[in-house]
C-alpha cells in the first residue's frame, strides 16, 4: 500500500469542517498544528503595529494514494480555497515509507480493493 501526505494550511475556523469532510472521504486521521502564520499575495494588515490576520492551522493527513485526490478536492471545496482568496492551500506529497500505520492499513485494505 502506498501513501500520500496531504498538507493543508487553513483558517482555524474551518479546520473541524475540513477534517470531518476528509474522514467521510476515507482519511483515517490527521495531525493538527495550531497557530501557524502565513501570508499570501497581499501582506498582512496591521493596526497600531499589531497584526490583524486570522489564525491558521496546519493539518497533515496521511492517506492511501488511491483516495488522495478525492480527499484533496474535498478539502479545497469545504475550505473554500478557490472561492475565497486567502482561505488556505493544500497539496500532496509522495510518501516513500511509513511505520506505525498497521491499523490504518487494515482498515483501508477493503476500501482500496473496492476502488480498484
Amino acid at each position: 500500500m502506498h501513501f500520500k501526505l496531504l498538507v493543508t494550511f487553513i483558517e482555524d475556523t474551518r479546520t473541524d469542517a475540513v477534517m470531518e469532510a476528509a474522514r467521510e472521504k476515507g482519511a483515517t486521521g490527521a495531525t493538527v498544528i495550531t497557530n501557524a502564520r502565513g501570508e499570501g499575495l497581499k501582506g498582512s494588515k496591521t493596526f497600531f503595529g499589531l497584526d490583524l490576520e486570522a489564525q491558521r492551522d496546519v493539518v497533515l493527513f496521511l492517506v492511501e494514494e488511491h483516495l488522495a485526490r478525492d480527499i484533496l478536492e474535498t478539502i479545497a471545496e469545504v475550505g473554500r480555497f478557490e472561492a475565497e482568496p486567502g482561505t488556505g492551500i493544500a497539496f500532496q506529497l509522495d510518501v516513500e515509507d511509513a511505520v506505525g500505520i498497521t491499523r490504518q492499513v487494515a482498515r483501508l485494505q477493503h476500501v482500496v480493493e473496492e476502488e480498484l
